[in-house]
Parts: C-alpha cells; structure tokens; sequence
C-alpha cells in the first residue's frame, strides 16, 4: 500500500476516548515537570536524560554500548568499542544538539538533522533514498515502502499537514511518527530519525520534550512498540500507536515530574540522593561499581534510599522519594535486572533490599 498524498492528504487516523484520556493525564503531568526546562538543577537532569535518550535510541538499532560508554563518549574519554558503534554515539549527540536550532517544518533541516546523524554511516546521508526498500522479519517482509520517486514529495505533504492540523501536538506528532516510518525516506537511519523528529516536533511545543528520554521507554517495550507500527500497517489506522506513544509520554513525564522537584521540596530524597551513600556500595562491593555508573538519577536514588533505609515496601519508598508507584515499579524491576536489588515475601508484605555480593575482602 502506498501512502497518499496530495492537497487534501490526511493521514489515516480515528480519535478515541483512550487518546482523549491521555492526552489529558500527559497534560497533568507536563505541568508538572516544566520544572526540566529551568534553573539550575535542570542543566544536571537534561544531560542525563540526553545521555539516556541517545543511549536508548541506539540500543534499538542494536548498538552494544553501554550506558557508561556512551557517558565516557561524550566527555571526550576514549572508549575501547566497535568503532561504528561509537561514530553512531558521537553522530547521535550531534543530532539532538541540533534540536534546539532546527525547524521540524523544514525538509531542509530534516534533511540537515539526518547528514548528521549518519555522517560516515551511510553514503546517502542527509539525502533522500534513490532506492526501494523493505522492513523484513527474518525472511518475511513485513513492510514495503512506498517507491523512492514519491518520497520528497509525501514527506512534504506531511509536512504541511501537520502545520495545518488542529489536533492536539500531543496527538499529531505521534499521527506524523508513525507516517515517517510508513514513508521510511531515508536509505538507513529511519527509526532513529523518526524518534529524533517526533521529539523536535514536541520541542517547538514545549521545550520539557527537548530532554525528555521516550527513546529509553522504546527500548524497554521495544515488542510493544513494533507491533503497534504493524498494527497500525495492518488496519491502514495509526490510533493504535498513537495510544501506544501517548502511554509512554505519560510514563516518561510523571517520571520526569518526579525528579525535577527541587529537594526542598523533597526532603526525604535530600538526604538520600547524598553521593556518598552510592561511593560507600562502590567501596564495598567493587563489582558493581560499573553497574552503578549506568544508573539514572531516579535509580540512585532508589538504590541510595535502600542504602540508608534498609528493607523496604514499595509504598514507603514511594512516599520517601516522591516516586510515582508506577515509576518505581519500573525503577525496582530495572534495578533487580542489574543484580543490584532484590524483592523479599509476596504482595502487600513485598520487600526491596540491595542485593548483597558477598563480603569484602578483609572486613
């Protein structure tokens, strides 16, 4: 199927109450966390989320990096790794410190964005494909691209649609993800450029999306995501993604929300976020020093609050760190995949606890 285009092109979509209610509880929670785009504790929060977000985008396409690697890259350390994998890092930070300056109405700018981030990757970059090309499972095609001599062309309607489009930005740019993906104009880079210009749409919008890591809840339901796109190629309707998104955007700004309130305001996360407690973890188990390094700031914080508080419920870490129960959910289940935690008893009596790796040496 080849995706329409023309004057009057509108993307095949259908409004739901489900998008109605996340459009609004996403809204709730932008308010919340506007907090990202301001003072001084943001400029800490927003580096940590662009490390996180080109991490996360990357590790989609199947680069092995680790989030400490790709820290060390963008601090100029050098870094022991496929040296493909690493141009793709360096290539990818280029890209976002881009987002600022670009226009996402501008074909040209895409065009930029793209040199970018596959500069010495591809030898089309920042130019449209001349060729036709497939999206295959293995051996079974499972999308084909509309033909090369309709690209600039559809993605220039799309454009222009979007720039007409009363729906909500919340709603439309999600609508324009996925048609970026169906149009796949670009030889390689489509999933990250994709991801890249949804955000840079949200950006001109609200500048909280500018550091906002989705790419990071992308990675982490990588399943969900893939079938939502061919579902959506499936029913010729991209709602069901669109749902899909907003459920992240939801997920993402209230976990935001909850890290960018000042401490004052914090009190028992102030005393826990302490580095000390983490240096302490390092010290006496050595082996998780690098694990340790890869964290996030909400999984210090959780990890240092279990430091200092010993076993505890999800509700009274919850209510310790202002961490919304669901966030932390997803913070423990993180935290237990790296070895670095543990859960102790059932339901209701459920406990966390830092998991131990045997007793140093000589103590």
């Amino acid at each position: 199927m080849e995706a329409m285009s023309g004057p009057g092109y509108e993307p095949p979509f259908t409004m739901s109450d489900t998008i109605v209610d996340l459009v609004s509880r996403a809204s709730y929670e932008l308010g919340r966390a506007s907090v990202m785009a301001q003072g001084e504790r943001s400029i800490h929060l927003r580096r940590q989320n662009r490390i996180r977000t080109v991490h996360s985008s990357l590790a989609i396409e199947h680069n092995t990096l680790t989030l400490g690697q790709v820290t060390a890259i963008l601090d100029g350390k050098r870094v022991l790794g496929d040296p493909r994998e690493i141009r793709e890092v360096k290539n990818a930070f280029a890209a976002y410190d881009l987002l600022a300056r670009v226009d996402p109405m501008s074909v040209d700018d895409l065009l930029r964005a793209h040199r970018a981030m596959m500069d010495e990757l591809v030898g089309e970059a920042g130019r449209f494909r001349t060729q036709g090309v497939g999206i295959f499972d293995g051996d079974r095609l499972v999308h084909m691209a509309p033909p090369a001599r309709l690209v600039a062309k559809q993605i220039s309607d799309l454009i222009a649609w979007y720039g007409k489009s009363t729906l909500h930005p919340l709603v439309k740019s999600a609508v324009f993800h996925y048609e970026f993906e169906f149009i796949h104009p670009f030889q390689d880079g489509n999933g990250r450029m994709g991801r890249l210009w949804h955000t840079a749409l949200l950006g001109r919008w609200n500048p909280v999306f500018l550091w906002l890591p989705v790419e990071e809840l992308i990675q982490k339901n990588q399943k969900g995501y893939y079938s939502a796109l061919g579902a959506a190629d499936a029913t010729a309707n991209s709602s069901g993604f669109v749902e899909f998104m907003l459920g992240l955007f939801v997920d993402a700004l209230e976990e935001a929300a909850s890290v960018a309130e000042p401490p004052a305001e914090r009190p028992e996360a102030a005393g826990v976020i302490a580095t000390s407690a983490l240096a302490e973890l390092g010290r006496n188990w050595p082996e998780l020093a690098e694990r340790l390094a890869d964290l996030s700031d909400p999984e210090r914080r959780v990890l240092a609050y279990l430091h200092g508080h010993g076993p505890s419920r999800p509700a009274e870490i919850s209510d310790g760190l202002q961490i919304p129960p669901r966030s932390l959910q997803r913070i423990n289940r993180r935290l237990a995949e790296c070895g670095l935690v543990e859960a102790q008893g059932q339901s209701s009596g459920r406990r966390y606890s830092i998991k131990r790796h045997g007793a140093r040496e000589g103590s």
